[in-house]
């Protein structure tokens, strides 16, 4: 498939590292619960990687592309115990606060990755393997010469799109206006996705009561700005 090979742009990744000190506890559950849970992308082994195997059981497995500190993972996890919960992050400290939250909750369906999710996504997924994924609030790179290094583009669409099972759903949720618009205009031309809301509100989803509003959105709030969502649903023999 040309869009996944042609995936990479120089510059482009999923998140971004940040240089954020762990704090004791979160050094604390990385020395006690990072061997069962996490993974880097640099320890992956060549090839599709068995989800099922991880987990240690068959479920729907949603991936979550920037789980930042991890509430909103945490949150969905305890209320959706049904489904496998992978969250992509490359910042330690973040990671470290969502094995705080698993901790707390003694959750069993939540795996963590340590790496860029764009090449997680290329090279260790297969095709169809995936449920869902989620990509809330990624990094808007305000200024218009940063646009460029923005991750929703047309080939990783594609890509998120190819790895989809039929029925499985992408989600977005921004409180950047143009952002927003510009991951419409992406999604509308991805063939092979179909948006659960094209007749309603000019293809913005209402917001769902499930996601939880997160210290991003709290923020954008509070600053004014509106947050969109949008949810497409992989269409059935595509």
């Amino acid at each position: 498939m040309e869009a996944v090979d042609q995936v990479r742009q120089a510059g482009v990744f999923s998140t971004v590292r940040r240089s954020v000190r762990m704090t004791v506890g979160q050094k604390r559950v990385w020395q006690s619960h990072w061997p069962d849970l996490g993974r880097t992308q640099e320890d992956l082994p060549p090839g599709v990687l068995d989800l099922a195997e991880w987990f240690g059981r068959e479920a729907p497995t949603v991936l979550e592309i920037g789980s930042g500190m991890g509430e909103a993972t945490a949150q969905l996890a305890v209320a959706m115990p049904e489904v496998n919960h992978l969250a992509a992050e490359v910042y330690p400290a973040g990671l470290g606060q969502l094995m705080l939250w698993v901790e707390k909750y003694d959750l069993d369906n939540v795996r963590l990755l340590q790496g860029d999710a764009l090449d997680f996504l290329r090279d260790h997924v297969a095709p169809g393997a995936l449920a869902g994924v989620r990509i809330f609030f990624p990094d808007p790179w305000p200024k218009k010469r940063h646009h460029k290094r923005r991750l929703v583009t047309a080939p990783f669409v594609a890509l998120i799109a190819d790895r989809l099972q039929p029925g499985g759903t992408l989600h977005l949720a921004t409180d950047w206006a143009d952002y927003a618009d510009g991951m419409l205009a992406v999604c509308e031309a991805e063939p092979t996705l179909r948006n659960q809301y094209g007749s309603e509100s000019d293809g913005w989803a209402p917001r769902p009561e499930w996601r939880p509003v997160t210290k991003f959105e709290s923020r954008a709030q509070a600053e004014g700005r509106d947050v969109r969502d949008l949810i497409y649903v992989k269409q059935s023999g595509s």
